[in-house]
């Protein structure tokens, strides 16, 4: 297993690391724990969740309560004002079975908190930290230009951001830039949400970013066996792989939405930052909560799509969401007929 110090803080960090959004479909509490566990025995030691990943943060704490010193453990809130901050806080301590958190994550602001904000959200991340309950804090973010902000603070010591074989050059500047100014960078969605379907060209390609720290979404024994093999026997950058990367990304590129949201508001009224990605969200996270009713008037709303064009000028990722939400309806409309 490869280890790297993760940015200007003193964490040093498995290269392949843990994603726990998935663990939240695993219904059983000694399932979860047993492939968290079996991941560290293989050489993992960072884990990364979020407060609103429904029970993740009680699975790790499950998992890694007797040997909490030897794991890394990074995760979110998306709180926006202070006091909700310390409160989720307290909820992942108790969740996690532990007195402190190695990495907290803002999770995806609309905004980059400053001292002294009328929010209160990085004074609050400061008195944590003072108070020994959070040892680093970093942000996360899928707009490019707030992550490039919050880098250029120099007010955090990690970004997590949406890195894989489908990014642009824009996206590969902002780690180049991160490196430079010696903050960890976090890749997330580094198989793009489950669009992107081969490992082995995903984990070869990440590797050759340098200043990247990949979190594989796992889920499955053999999900987690197939990085471990990658891990032990990384795949060369070749002209093969070389090759099936640029099909796919012609494929695929124009596909991946990030959920950033700031294609909204639709006149339609289409929720299209997550219906854009529904066909990922049912797969990768508990389905239940897009199989209601309320969704099911939500999606309905794709039908009175008028191609007005709207989102795609938003858009900061050049996406075309009208060309691509019935195909994500469709796929909602067959989960939701079997639920």
């Amino acid at each position: 297993m490869e280890y790297v110090q993760l940015g200007k803080t003193a964490l040093m960090v498995s290269r392949t690391a843990f994603g726990a959004l998935p663990i939240q479909r695993i219904q059983d509490f000694t399932e979860a724990a047993a492939l968290l566990r079996a991941a560290y025995e293989g050489g993992i030691n960072f884990f990364d969740t979020a407060r609103m990943y429904t029970d993740s943060e009680e699975k790790l704490g499950l998992a890694f309560a007797e040997f909490r010193k030897d794991v890394i453990i990074a995760t979110k809130s998306g709180a926006r004002t202070r006091q909700d901050l310390l409160s989720h806080l307290e909820t992942s301590l108790s969740n996690l079975q532990t007195d402190y958190i190695d990495l907290y994550q803002l999770h995806n602001p609309s905004f980059i908190p400053v001292p002294g904000g009328e929010d209160g959200l990085y004074d609050a991340l400061l008195e944590a930290k003072k108070e020994g309950k959070i040892r680093h804090f970093g942000i996360t973010n899928h707009s490019r230009s707030l992550a490039l902000e919050a880098a250029e603070s120099g007010r955090y010591e990690t970004l997590q951001f949406p890195l894989s074989y489908l990014s642009g050059p824009e996206d590969l500047a902002l780690v180049s830039r991160c490196e430079e100014l010696d903050m960890g960078f976090i890749a997330m969605k580094a198989l793009s949400g489950g669009l992107i379907t081969n490992a082995r060209a995903a984990f070869a390609w990440m590797r050759r970013q340098e200043h990247a720290v990949p979190i594989w979404g796992i889920q499955k024994r053999e999900e987690l066996e197939e990085f471990l093999a990658l891990e032990a026997d990384p795949p060369g950058w070749d002209a093969e792989l070389e090759a099936f990367v640029e099909a796919d990304r012609k494929e695929l590129s124009g596909a991946f939405c990030r959920g950033c949201g700031y294609c909204l508001p639709c006149p339609a009224g289409i929720p299209i930052n997550n219906a854009n990605r529904m066909r990922e969200l049912l797969r990768r996270s508990p389905p239940a909560q897009w199989l209601t009713d309320e969704w099911a008037a939500l999606m309905a709303k794709i039908d009175g799509c008028t191609k007005c064009g709207a989102c795609g000028t938003r858009c900061p990722y050049g996406l075309k969401p009208w060309e691509t939400l019935p195909a994500h309806y469709a796929d909602w409309k067959g989960f939701y007929a079997r639920r």
